[in-house]
Formats: C-alpha cells, sequence, structure tokens
C-alpha cells in the first residue's frame, strides 16, 4: 500500500512580493520553504506506516527543479521516496490544473492506500487541491483531519476538526485526508535520514511521462483568472473619545452629521 503525502514549495511569506501587472508571486530571489501544514502531513504519512507496520511513504510536489529541496527534507523526516513533477507544460497551474496533475502521477504509481496533504497552501490559502484531487482520484475526502483514531488496509475513523469541536468519520480506503497542525508534532530529521536526503535524487515525472490532456494543465487547463491585485490604502489613526454614554451620543451624532452620513 503506498502512502502518498502532497507537498508544496511556498515562498516565506515574511518575504513576499507582487507583480501588480500579472497578479502573480514574484519568486525569485525570495527564500522558498516547505509549506507548514505540508510537515505535519508528512508526519503523519509516516505514523501510519509506523502503526500498520507496513506501507510506502511517498512525498510528491509539482514545481520548478529547486522544488526537490523539499523532498529532500521529507527523506530526511523518514519519508520512503519521493517524486518531482517538473515541466514547463506545467507552469502557470491553478488548483485546478495542480489537482488534475498530481491525479495522473499518483494513477500512474498506483496501488493507493491514503493520500495525505496540508490543509491549505499558505501562499494561496485556497484549500481546493486536498478536495479536488480526491474528487480527480475518485476517492472519498475527509478535510481539517485533527486525528486519525483508527485505521488499517481497509478502513479508517478520524476526528475532523469543525468550528465547534469534531466530527467523527468513517471511512473507507484508498481516502484523501487534508490535515491540521493539531493532529500531531512533525518530527526532526534524524542524523540518518540528513545522510540519506544528501544523496537522494527523485523521480522525475515530465508530461510526456504522464498521460495528461494537454487542454487541461497548466495555463491553458487553469480556469481562473486574476483581474487585478491592489494594496489597500493606508487610512490614519482613527478618532479616541472618552466620557459618559450620554455626552458620547452627542459627540457621535455630531460627528456623522459632519461626515453627511446622514
Amino acid at each position: 500500500m503506498n502512502i502518498f503525502v502532497c507537498v508544496k514549495q511556498v515562498p516565506n511569506t515574511a518575504e513576499v512580493r507582487w507583480d501588480f501587472e500579472k497578479g502573480t508571486l514574484i519568486r525569485e530571489g525570495v527564500e522558498s520553504i516547505c509549506n507548514p501544514f505540508d510537515l505535519y502531513a508528512i508526519e503523519e504519512g509516516i505514523r501510519i506506516k509506523e502503526r500498520l507496520k507496513k506501507g510506502n511513504v511517498i512525498a510528491l510536489t509539482m514545481g520548478p527543479p529547486q522544488a526537490e529541496e523539499i523532498l529532500k527534507e521529507a527523506i530526511s523526516m523518514g519519508v520512503d521516496d519521493g517524486i518531482l513533477i517538473s515541466d514547463r507544460a506545467f507552469a502557470g497551474a491553478d488548483t485546478l490544473a495542480t489537482s488534475y496533475t498530481l491525479a495522473k502521477a499518483i494513477e500512474k504509481v498506483g496501488n493507493v492506500g491514503v493520500v495525505l496533504a496540508g490543509k491549505q497552501a499558505i501562499d494561496g490559502d485556497t484549500a481546493q487541491v486536498g478536495p479536488e484531487l480526491a474528487a480527480m482520484l475518485a476517492i472519498p475526502q475527509v478535510t481539517y483531519v485533527r486525528k486519525i483514531a483508527e485505521i488499517d488496509e481497509e478502513k479508517a475513523v478520524v476526528e475532523r476538526l469543525t468550528d465547534y469541536g469534531y466530527d467523527v468519520v468513517e471511512t473507507q480506503l484508498p481516502v484523501l485526508f487534508t490535515v491540521v497542525k493539531e493532529i500531531n508534532e512533525p518530527r526532526l530529521p534524524s542524523l540518518r535520514g540528513k545522510m540519506k536526503a544528501r544523496n537522494f535524487k527523485p523521480k522525475l515525472f515530465t508530461s510526456s511521462d504522464l498521460d495528461v490532456d494537454e487542454s487541461k494543465i497548466g495555463l491553458a487547463g487553469s480556469p481562473t483568472n486574476v483581474k487585478r491585485i491592489f494594496q489597500p490604502e493606508l487610512r490614519k489613526a482613527g478618532e479616541k473619545y472618552e466620557g459618559d454614554p450620554e455626552n458620547l451620543a452627542k459627540i457621535l451624532a455630531e460627528r456623522i452629521k459632519g461626515l453627511k452620513l446622514i
């Protein structure tokens, strides 16, 4: 059984810059890191293998050649193998095209047991790739998983975080989970893991390696269009008044009249 973990290389949000004309992030010259939520997915994939005492944990990412660095990070934590999906044909992909391409890569490897992903990526915050990927693979999905209570090769029982607590969900395998940070504490890389990662080279999948429809990948397969990106106007500090309610009400009424809001 293969346990797939989807990871993404993202720009460090402390150094984000925008191309306001194109509506895209400027990634050149900006430090890249593994999406923080994906570290919890990596940890959970390793834990599932440890619980079942079987399985193969595979990290996969779609991105430029330098994205192999986050696959090495996953290997250093204990992941068994890594796949880099990289081709200029995939450039400009939105969440739909990304999910389609990831699905094709997972289908190529096969023997799907569990697919894991962080709840969202910090450079987009859409939380769409996980659910879309499950739909592409035609498997069940449970989002915002905070605990995997039970799991075997046929089914799993998990706790799904909600605004008012959590739901207990039972699902058959194969299944896709998106996880939240409450699920675990990612382990630090071991010395053996670091040594393995140093010389690790991921499998490379290009568009010619995958059975893809060219109209569904990259920019051509992305129906999302960014019309405009702008910075909010800076506003001056607000006004503060103190006093008893009656006087404050009079002040507020006068201010509203002065602004001609009514």
